[in-house]
């Protein structure tokens, strides 16, 4: 669909529009004074505030869903253009962790690994999604369930499931995941 006014292609209101990274932008170039960096509390307003327009709109389960498959496109599209995919797995794994960090997402370790069953616990520590939030008994980072699957299923060429089974909003200090490949554990 072409915009009338200048003659570009319409991207994001366009039902083929599928999701890539160069999609992101100049991000440096648009914002020379700014930076690439925002506070957190910014991010939590774009991601509750949709989570709640989902909920009621939709419901609490398909905004889960749908949380999660968004977190799992980002996840392949960071393992694609951040990550380095042709390292070993430990290298990656590592090479992961540091990205993680320097972009201030959160500090992940891996508690456990199963290279051969593919499963793993993973933890991350002062995670952008929740660390901080009050308690509510719950789990809470679906989008980050859905990253840390795209990421692995990116590298690896098999689909993951990655659950949360501890999390800040559940009254842990460290949100925890279990990753097996899908349709196992």
């Amino acid at each position: 669909m072409t915009d009338e006014f200048n003659g570009r292609c319409a991207m994001f209101k366009s039902e083929s529009y599928r999701f890539q990274w160069r999609d992101l932008g100049d991000i440096d170039g648009g914002r020379p004074n700014l930076g690439s960096l925002v506070n957190v509390a910014v991010y939590r307003l774009m991601q509750y505030s949709l989570r709640d327009v989902l909920n009621r709109h939709l419901s609490v389960e398909k905004a889960t869903e749908l949380l999660r498959e968004a977190g799992r496109l980002a996840g392949a599209e960071f393992c694609r253009n951040v990550l380095n995919c042709t390292l070993p797995f430990n290298e990656f794994v590592a090479d992961l962790q540091e990205k993680l960090l320097a972009l201030k997402i959160g500090i992940m370790r891996v508690e456990k690994s199963d290279l051969d069953k593919m499963e793993f616990t993973l933890t991350v520590a002062e995670d952008l999604d929740c660390s901080g939030l009050p308690p509510t008994d719950e789990t809470v980072c679906e989008y980050d369930e859905g990253f840390i699957a795209g990421v692995l299923g990116t590298y690896t060429g098999r689909e993951f499931d990655a659950r949360e089974v501890d999390c800040w909003a559940s009254s842990e200090r460290i949100c925890r995941f279990k990753v097996t490949t899908k349709g196992e554990g």
